[in-house]
């Protein structure tokens, strides 16, 4: 939506398809919001539009209260896009930034930070700073709300450098300072402990098919690491993560977090999760993992629109509205399962993975590194593969060139162009990939993963 006059429409209609797509601020209030805030409609000439949330706070312009603009879906574009700017995206939201800084950015995109900067700040209004600084402050009231932890470790679990540089954040953005922040929301509820984990609602747009995800996790599901318990339409997604800063185990629900029903004004609703980190620190990096896995910053309007109109797949998005196309919590793991299915998965786990300090349930191990599995097992297809991801010839972060990742993919001995095409869908979130001889026409495009995923859905009915 570029079109301002149409932008001020979603916005007088309260139009929640756009929420994280877009902010808008209003100038006699100095609040930004997302479009579908429930507050009187500001009148035309006072409003502003901003590509992110962080360009508006570089304006001066702070959260509103009511509508909690921090906490929208992040814009599917960041996840469709593969240029410069759509890698930046992922890795700042992968919190590249705060572990490596803008240097480290730059150089994971082959950038001169400048170059990042200029091109970052002409097209979204803000550097790689000003978004980091905006992911972090969204970070500190999720701690601050969900936690029982001192307010300093808070600071730099979100990745501030001093607790000043905190505070002043905190009370920019929110107009309150982080004790008022926390004693707002101890009023209305209790603040869960430590031990509880941190509770999370992971907010999605639009319908969301959560069935079909939670169908393939669980057929996919390698003992140790992951396992799925409950009925079908009450199931939990539960895993293993390896991070930066240390390990963490999530559960996911797989009812919704909101009613099903779906509205052009009131069409979201987000999953219920919980992370239990051994360094709070992870709480960005995890949190984004997750939303890369579940997919949870598509579009499905845009997807449902496109493939709806074809005669072929028309009644399988009208049974299944909103269907997503599942990514990957650790795209390096991923791609070592792709190459040796789920079996041998659970052996290289069995006799490599990194066991717990302290086993949750099932969940006894961190799925084993690509260095420790090229030491381990250097010959043949997968010693290949884990050595070019140990030695960085192949890479699969956030802010990997797909198109170069696949190349470099398929010169590796034993790989061949159907698993490669698994892994840039999966590991590397690509929404339009098209396995080699498949019948998927360019019409479906730029949504072709979806279209696969509504085609294997219809088949396993």
């Amino acid at each position: 939506m570029t079109d301002q006059e149409t932008r001020y429409e979603a916005v007088r209609s309260r139009d929640a398809r756009f929420d994280g797509e877009f902010f808008f601020a209003v100038e006699t209030t100095g609040i930004y919001c997302r479009p579908s805030c429930p507050a009187v409609t500001p009148k035309r000439h006072n409003v502003r539009f901003f590509a992110t949330a962080a360009a508006a706070q570089g304006s001066g312009f702070r959260a509103c209260r009511r509508c909690r603009p921090d906490a929208v879906p992040g814009s599917a574009e960041w996840n469709a896009r593969a240029d410069v700017v759509g890698r930046a995206m992922r890795l700042i939201g992968d919190g590249i930034v705060d572990r490596e800084g803008v240097g480290g950015l730059a150089d994971r995109l082959g950038y001169s930070a400048r170059q990042v900067q200029r091109q970052l700040t002409a097209e979204l209004g803000a550097g790689p700073v000003a978004l980091a600084r905006a992911q972090r402050a969204h970070t500190a009231r999720v701690l601050l709300q969900t936690t029982a932890l001192p307010v300093t470790e808070i600071a730099f679990a979100s990745g501030f450098a001093s607790v000043r540089q905190f505070n002043d954040t905190v009370r920019a953005v929110y107009a309150t300072t982080p004790t008022e922040l926390r004693a707002a929301v101890r009023a209305q509820r209790r603040t869960a402990a430590p031990s509880a984990g941190i509770p999370l609602r992971l907010a999605h747009r639009g319908p969301y098919h959560a069935r079909a995800v939670f169908d393939l996790l669980q057929r996919e599901a390698v003992a140790g690491v992951e396992e799925v318990g409950g009925p079908p339409g009450r199931r939990t997604y539960r895993r293993t993560l390896r991070l930066p800063y240390g390990t963490g185990i999530v559960a996911v629900d797989e009812r919704a977090g909101s009613p099903g029903r779906a509205s052009a004004v009131h069409p979201g609703g987000w999953l219920d999760a919980r992370l239990h980190l051994t360094d709070p620190r992870d709480l960005t990096t995890a949190v984004q993992r997750l939303r890369r896995l579940f997919d949870l910053d598509a579009d499905p309007y845009a997807v449902d629109e496109r493939l709806g109109a074809d005669p072929r797949l028309a009644p399988l998005v009208a049974a299944r509205p909103g269907l997503r196309a599942p990514g990957s919590a650790d795209p390096e793991e991923h791609a070592v399962r792709a190459l040796v299915g789920r079996d041998r998965a659970e052996r290289l786990v069995r006799a490599y993975g990194k066991a717990l300090d302290a086993p949750c349930g099932t969940l006894t191990h961190l799925f084993p590194e690509p260095a420790v599995l090229a030491e381990s097992e250097p010959d043949g297809p997968l010693g290949a593969l884990v050595a070019a991801l140990a030695d960085g010839a192949v890479r699969l972060d956030p802010g990997a060139d797909r198109d170069d990742a696949q190349a470099a993919l398929l010169a590796l001995p034993g790989l061949d162009a159907r698993t490669v095409a698994a892994i840039r869908a999966r590991s590397l979130g690509d929404p339009d990939v098209a396995p080699p001889g498949t019948d998927v026409p360019d019409t479906w495009r730029p949504w072709r993963t979806y279209a696969l995923h509504h085609l294997r859905a219809a088949e396993e009915r």
